[in-house]
């Protein structure tokens, strides 16, 4: 995994043209490794359900960097992912490493939001407060009836 996040952080920012081809000939080293695995083991379809469109969007943009090709069926919702790959290279690479860059991103996004809010609006965003259960009382419909 170490290995992956060096990859990633070389495409990322190539201090240097000898950088960009080093991570160039590991990222290749990968796909060599990915076809070599779908040899041995039989590539299975697989479908992934992904909770939001940024979780999509990067594990569409992490397949297609290993050089896989995503899709879905017609009638298959947005959420749903399918890739034809080695069960071993989803367990022991793809998964992980999207796991761990969706919780980057998602940590991202929380900060840039509550960010956004607190200049938008002037107050302290966040999550409401907790209180300890209140006495049973009646619920009160919040919507009020005219007739």
């Amino acid at each position: 995994m170490d290995k992956l996040r060096r990859i990633e952080a070389l495409f990322a920012r190539p201090g240097s043209e000898g950088e960009r081809v080093a991570a160039e000939r590991a990222r290749e080293r990968i796909q060599a490794r990915l076809a070599q695995l779908a040899s041995e083991e039989p590539p299975v379809e697989f479908r992934f359900s992904l909770a939001d469109q940024w979780s999509r969007h990067l594990f569409v943009a992490l397949m297609r960097r290993y050089g896989i090709t995503p899709y879905r069926y017609r009638g298959q919702r947005r959420t749903t992912v399918m890739a034809r790959l080695s069960r071993s290279f989803v367990n022991e690479t793809l998964w992980p490493e999207f796991l761990e860059l969706q919780q980057t991103l998602t940590a991202y996004f929380d900060t840039l939001t509550d960010r956004v809010i607190e200049q938008a609006l002037e107050v302290k965003a966040g999550e409401a407060e907790e209180r300890p259960p209140a006495p049973q009382l009646e619920p009160v419909d919040h919507q009020t009836s005219l007739l």
